[in-house]
């Protein structure tokens, strides 16, 4: 199978079974989103989404968000992960917004990457939920099924990966596939114990194709032939 017609393969399947994939972080406008992927850094979307109604109730824009302080908004999200941090990172970045963008979300990723608490990834995020441009987030989830499948070669960080995807990936398919891998990796193409036997592209997947072919040749060691043999005799 080629490069192309395992991505063709992919791509089409959820293009047929997934069209209108989404972020599962509840928000209501650019602001929502920014806060929301902010927190979700090593922490579950439904954690977040448990979290953010009482943190917008408080701070529902950038302009309370920047005038609260830190240790304000430290128990508001506590049950977050590295909830020390991000208190930070949301106040430094609502700040930055209203000193510099008039609390307005820029849609450009590098200026994204200028506010605290934004990587790559959650910029990427903003840009293709909110402004729909082709851009490819690359979080844990994408990177491991992405590289499992066989989409990416020896990518050694998300970098690499997201180049290796948007590659590939038709333009106006990189922010659906974006989701596609992400759900795909939350529910079927777990970290421990992917779900195989469930998975609808697995005749595309090359990590299928490693364990179908491990499970043969353990078929055909010496010492399991014959055991066969004797029990057929």
């Amino acid at each position: 199978m080629t490069q192309s017609e395992r991505f063709k393969g992919i791509l089409d399947y959820f293009k047929h079974h997934q069209p209108d994939a989404a972020t599962e972080l509840n928000y209501n406008s650019p602001y929502e989103l920014l806060v929301a992927v902010i927190l979700s850094a090593q922490c579950t979307d439904k954690r977040v989404n448990l979290t953010v109604p009482a943190f917008f109730d408080k701070y529902p824009d950038a302009v309370s968000l920047s005038n609260a302080a830190v240790e304000d908004i430290f128990p508001l999200i506590k049950s977050i992960s590295y909830p020390n941090n991000k208190s930070k990172h949301l106040s430094g970045m609502a700040k930055m917004l209203m000193n510099e963008f008039d609390g307005e979300v820029p849609a450009d990723v590098g200026l994204l990457q200028r506010l605290p608490g934004v990587g790559r990834k959650t910029a990427n995020v903003i840009a293709s939920c909110i402004f729909n441009q082709p851009k490819m987030a690359v979080d844990t989830h994408v990177f491991r099924v992405a590289a499992r499948l066989g989409l990416t070669r020896g990518a050694k960080n998300p970098l690499q990966a997201e180049l290796q995807l948007i590659k590939h990936i038709p333009e106006e398919q990189i922010s659906l596939a974006h989701h596609w891998l992400i759900l795909h990796g939350r529910y079927v193409c777990l970290a421990r114990n992917p779900k195989c036997s469930a998975c609808a592209i697995r005749s595309y997947c090359k990590y299928f194709e490693k364990m179908e072919k491990k499970k043969f040749f353990r078929t055909q060691e010496p010492g399991t032939r014959n055991q066969d043999v004797g029990r057929r005799t």
